[in-house]
């Protein structure tokens, strides 16, 4: 089982994609905006994968912001980005290293099958 913080804006996507990845059974918790994703990732709470969307409402390019904040306070997260946005050079240019990418809209199966691909990577 692994805990995955779920950083989405959208409030209803969050919840329902954290309901997947709980039915997947793992664990997770969802913040909906960069500076609550940034006092959890402080925390002393254990995270396996972040999932953020990259662009949120508080910062167009929040998810990066999120996912280097991240890695900074814990090397080993795995990270995967989503975005309702097509995948470009640009975007990958600020990934994080070894961070996978997830299309928007995404089915159930294409989410259980990213995160599992992703959870297969040794740290």
């Amino acid at each position: 089982m692994a805990v995955v913080l779920v950083v989405e804006d959208e409030i209803f996507t969050c919840d329902i994609a954290g309901a997947f990845i709980e039915d997947f059974g793992h664990e997770a918790h969802c913040a909906n905006d960069v500076q609550t994703a940034h006092a959890i990732i402080r925390s002393t709470q254990h995270f396996d994968v972040l999932f953020t969307d990259i662009r949120l409402q508080d910062a167009i390019d929040g998810g990066y912001l999120v996912a280097w904040e991240a890695v900074k306070h814990r090397p080993a997260i795995k990270v995967l980005y989503t975005s309702g946005g097509n995948l470009n050079d640009e975007m990958k240019n600020n990934f994080v290293d070894e961070a996978h990418f997830l299309q928007k809209p995404y089915s159930v199966e294409q989410l259980r099958a990213s995160l599992a691909r992703l959870l297969a990577i040794p740290d």
